[in-house]
């Protein structure tokens, strides 16, 4: 048996009989992981109010092996007050993290990944006026983290580099740009959205017009769909 105390972000939490919970973690030191809450249902001064999805929470981890780990213990060490008051906010917090439940493997630390949700939260929670942005540049920092970064410069095929500002094909499913000698793709982005892109991969958000973050977060969508798994937002 070991223990583990890890920083940890709530992704999904299911009910389980009639006072037992199953939580899907996204933790700083293990990555996904799923943990059952015995009791959790009630109130329990083991994990109080410290199961919302948007808040920092330390856990006390006991792993036996198995499946499911234990939940000994957890409390909120980053709350994240008026994020909880954030429609859009809570919408966005909400996607990014179903996001990282279906792309991330269990058990596999994300340093990355975690960075990036943690960094999306804590945007949100400062000003939510520019979501849509965060969320994109969110979006992005995740798909690279799990190993799917999308190359929107040049051609994931043959290698050949698109012109700045120009408009390209591209294929989430492929990674990136695909170019029209290699087949290209039914999506295409313009030259708008490509440097909408690059600025928000360098943290430059204040300088994306919501449209075009709007574009962006779609190709992540995509994107996320592809290697996810899943179907939908």
């Amino acid at each position: 048996m070991t223990r583990v105390t890890s920083a940890a972000l709530v992704a999904r939490v299911v009910e389980v009989g009639e006072s037992d919970l199953i939580v899907t973690l996204i933790t700083e030191r293990l990555g996904k992981a799923s943990v059952s809450v015995r009791g959790g249902r009630k109130s329990s001064r083991r994990v109080g109010g410290s199961l919302e999805p948007i808040h920092t929470v330390e856990v006390d981890l006991e792993d036996r092996g198995g499946e499911l780990m234990t939940l000994q213990e957890s409390r909120v060490v980053r709350a994240r007050a008026r994020l909880a008051t954030s429609l859009r906010g809570l919408e966005c917090a909400g996607l990014a993290l179903r996001w990282a439940r279906h792309l991330f493997p269990p058990r596999v630390a994300e340093v990355a990944g975690w960075q990036a949700l943690v960094d999306l939260l804590d945007a949100l929670d400062d000003n939510d006026v520019r979501a849509n942005q965060e969320l994109a540049r969110a979006g992005l920092r995740i798909l690279a983290a799990a190993g799917y970064e999308l190359d929107l410069e040049g051609c994931v095929v043959c290698g050949r580099t698109c012109p700045e500002g120009k408009a390209a094909a591209v294929d989430p499913a492929r990674g990136g740009l695909v170019c029209h000698d290699c087949g290209g793709a039914r999506s295409v982005l313009t030259g708008a959205v490509r440097g909408a892109a690059r600025e928000l991969i360098e943290g430059r958000t204040a300088r994306v017009m919501a449209s075009d973050a709007d574009a962006v977060v779609a190709l992540v969508r995509e994107a996320m769909a592809c290697h996810g798994g899943f179907e939908g937002p």
